[in-house]
């Protein structure tokens, strides 16, 4: 794993890559959490490589991370996301331009703020072929992806039993305006389940057995879109 930076429209915007021991792969973006490009997404990356994928996470606060939920809340709200939807397509060009990328699609993970962002992937690049959406937070006021862009693409949406009263709704909708317009899309619930449980830097809230559940349903998704 190693820092490397992406062109997005002539600005040099940080993030981390990693490869797998092969040297080449199918590419992932890997969507930052609200705390920024932590290490726990880092090591996100790095898991990514040793499944033999080509991963990379653009720092969508250009710098910026924090351990303060009130902070992060802020960093989240005040995102741009016409200015992350040019990141994630901007993302997508620098992995395939690269010679160590096999294939020519694109997929997402993301987690948290990351779920919800990493679901608008395939609506800013034709790319982007496939999403696996952790906990998604939407929280945006203009958070309007074109679903029309879904077709022939595919999503997966990991739910936290702890977020139903909160993102349930809009997770529901978002998913029948996917398959309305010729996306699939398949919502795993996980019983008992509380936001993060996928991050195992935070034991407050991580559950070892959805989380490598959510896992291995992500890495077969993965091989099975990009073959």
């Amino acid at each position: 794993m190693r820092n490397t930076t992406i062109d997005i429209a002539g600005e040099a915007v940080p993030g981390i890559i990693a490869l797998p021991a092969s040297g080449s792969g199918p590419a992932v973006i890997v969507v930052q959490e609200w705390w920024g490009l932590v290490p726990h997404i880092q090591h996100v990356v790095q898991r990514l490589a040793d499944e033999g994928f080509v991963a990379l996470a653009v720092d969508h606060y250009r710098g910026v991370e924090t351990t303060e939920p009130d902070e992060a809340m802020k960093l989240m709200i005040g995102l741009n996301i016409a200015q992350v939807g040019a990141d994630l397509a901007a993302a997508a060009d620098d992995l395939l331009a690269r010679d160590e990328v096999q294939g020519d699609t694109v997929c997402v993970v993301g987690f948290c703020m990351g779920g919800g962002l990493a679901l608008l992937g395939p609506t800013v690049s034709s790319a982007i072929c496939c999403v696996s959406a952790f906990y998604p937070a939407l929280p945006w006021p203009d958070y309007a992806p074109d679903w029309t862009r879904y077709a022939d693409k595919s999503a997966m949406v990991h739910k936290a039993e702890s977020d139903e009263e909160g993102t349930g709704a809009a997770i529901a909708q978002y998913a029948e305006a996917i398959a309305a317009n010729g996306g699939s899309v398949e919502i795993f619930d996980y019983p008992h389940s509380v936001h993060a449980f996928f991050n195992d830097a935070r034991p407050e809230v991580y559950q070892a057995e959805n989380a490598r559940l959510a896992w291995e349903r992500t890495i077969a998704f993965f091989h099975a879109c990009s073959d």
